[in-house]
């Protein structure tokens, strides 16, 4: 399939790569012309702009936008909407808040113009591991987009399948190669929206732990209770046979391994913005959420006094997605 992708930055540019590889046709659009270039050398066609990519994009064209969400993401589907045609496809792959993709579906359905929404996780790691993705839309428009789906994602791997979907002629296989249609427009940001809630959770719980661990040297404690553990040590054996092994300590343990003290982080931890969203979804449906909410509010403390253990958040954002820290 043929697809234009706007957006090339950390995420969009591997992504498009993938899709190459796969055997699918991009056309590339960037501000950054260097980004655009070098997806050309990769097989892309380069586009100057909306209207040039237009003209490139085959029909009905295919539009795939991996912009910041809010205004930039506002703009350019705004932008894209002023000549499109009936039978067009709009995706936003974007961090984008749900109810934004309630609003931009109702706003193209009035052009016959067909909007997907698609949390994205895989950060830099995605060219080669695949993409997870909750994708929200109509059932027919995801299901004709699955050749592109499914080559984004991860696949079914070496990953036994779970007990219980073996057999069962109502699973739905595309959840086991790492996607799901999660139900009409913005259920697929929904959901990726609480999955980036529960990371900031499962984070924060790493974070604090080792933080634990580094102050058992501190002299403020009984010398015979004092312990000068080896964090990276503790990193390492975790991730073997541990309940707590994860992705998330499997990144926690590289950074260590490089640095014990983690000393090129300064602890100043930004936040994508759904954290917040899914606290505020959670006091909507009145659902008690804890953790997240103690999650989101470290990271606000982060900002005025840091510990090793937002050094280790640092760390672990950096490892999965490329995020570099907060300027001072």
């Amino acid at each position: 399939m043929r697809l234009v992708m706007i957006g090339l930055g950390r995420m969009g540019g591997n992504m498009a790569r993938r899709l190459m590889k796969a055997g699918h046709e991009i056309v590339a659009y960037d501000r950054d012309a260097d980004a655009v270039a070098k997806l050309v050398e990769a097989g892309a066609t380069a586009a100057t702009g909306v209207d040039d990519a237009r003209a490139k994009a085959g029909t009905p064209a295919i539009w795939w936008i991996m912009l910041p969400h809010g205004a930039v993401t506002d703009g350019m589907i705004a932008e894209i909407a002023k000549s499109a045609a009936a039978g067009e496809v709009v995706i936003d792959g974007g961090n984008s808040f749900y109810k934004d993709d309630i609003r931009h579906a109702k706003m193209l359905a009035e052009k016959q113009v067909h909007y997907v929404d698609v949390g994205t996780s895989g950060g830099v790691w995605g060219l080669e591991r695949g993409y997870c993705m909750m994708i929200g839309g109509p059932d027919a428009v995801v299901r004709e987009l699955d050749p592109i789906f499914a080559a984004l994602a991860p696949g079914t791997g070496t990953i036994p399948r779970t007990p219980g979907r073996d057999g069962n002629d109502a699973v739905d296989t595309r959840a086991e190669a790492g996607y799901i249609h999660a139900g009409p427009a913005g259920a697929g940001h929904f959901v990726k929206m609480i999955h980036n809630g529960i990371e900031y959770g499962l984070m924060q719980a790493y974070a604090e732990g080792f933080d634990v661990l580094k102050g058992k040297a501190s002299e403020h404690l009984p010398e015979d209770e004092r312990y000068d553990l080896n964090l990276a040590d503790v990193a390492e054996v975790w991730r073997r046979g541990s309940v707590i092994s994860s992705w998330l300590l499997d990144l926690t343990a590289q950074a260590l391994a490089k640095d014990g003290m983690l000393e090129q982080f300064s602890g100043r931890v930004a936040d994508s913005g759904e954290g917040q969203w899914t606290i505020e979804a959670a006091m909507e449906e009145a659902v008690p959420v804890n953790v997240l909410t103690t999650a989101l509010f470290a990271r606000y403390r982060s900002r005025v006094d840091h510990t090793f253990g937002e050094k280790a958040l640092s760390a672990m954002r950096f490892g999965f997605g490329g995020h570099v820290e907060m300027p001072q």
